[in-house]
């Protein structure tokens, strides 16, 4: 892939890059939440210290954020699976969450160099939320693309155990080829049948079959 800006736009219409699309959606949507909350409970409430103010912030936006991504980004439908998606996305969200809290701790440590208002301070410990989550941010995508949300390949040997592969939103390999194998067997069969095209014979094996009734075989015998 070039970096042209026209390599970039048909990107952005395949199945990948309209996915990232969502997911920065997403990504502005819970960064909104979070600052809206961090705003409030600690710019205009006052509720507790910044470093408490920006978890509970951040584990408010977390929850839109997963059910954003897994169901509009990633559009999953099925049941969660809690070790393949639960678990590591709170991992993740953890994660953001530490990076945040340093950044956080840092600007509200180093805010009297800059400034003295109280404003100001929430102005800088904003900045700093939004600096730490946007240094995962990549990170994230590729995470939930490969691991958590994006679709996943797994070889199977009996429809069973498709079944189970399919439900945990993930493409049942050997099935899948076996069908194929199975129409080209099909098509093949067709094409080897003397006096008709093989291009002809699936709308001929498409056709009606006319039915004659027992009241009009009595007339015609009678």
């Amino acid at each position: 892939m070039t970096f042209s800006p026209r390599a970039w736009w048909e990107w952005l219409w395949t199945p990948t890059g309209k996915t990232a699309v969502r997911y920065s959606i997403t990504s502005v949507i819970s960064t909104g939440v979070t600052l809206v909350v961090l705003s409030i409970t600690y710019g205009v409430l006052r509720l507790w210290s910044p470093v408490v103010c920006s978890v509970v912030a951040n584990m408010v936006a977390a929850i839109p954020s997963y059910y954003l991504n897994r169901n509009w980004a990633w559009e999953k439908t099925s049941r969660s699976h809690l070790l393949k998606e639960v678990l590591p996305f709170w991992s993740l969200t953890v994660l953001g969450i530490v990076l945040s809290l340093a950044s956080v701790a840092l600007a509200d440590r180093y805010s009297y160099l800059v400034t003295s208002s109280h404003f100001g301070k929430s102005i800088l410990v904003d900045m700093a939320n939004v600096a730490a989550f946007g240094v995962i941010w990549v990170g994230k995508f590729l995470a939930y693309n490969r691991y958590l949300f994006g679709m996943r390949t797994r070889p199977v040997e009996s429809e069973e155990d498709a079944t189970d592969v399919v439900a945990g939103g993930e493409v049942a390999v050997g099935v899948l080829d076996q069908s194929a194998a199975a129409e080209r067997a099909d098509r093949a069969d067709r094409a080897e049948r003397p006096g008709i095209p093989a291009s002809a014979q699936p709308e001929l094996a498409l056709q009606p079959v006319p039915v004659v009734s027992n009241e009009f075989l009595e007339t015609a015998t009678g």
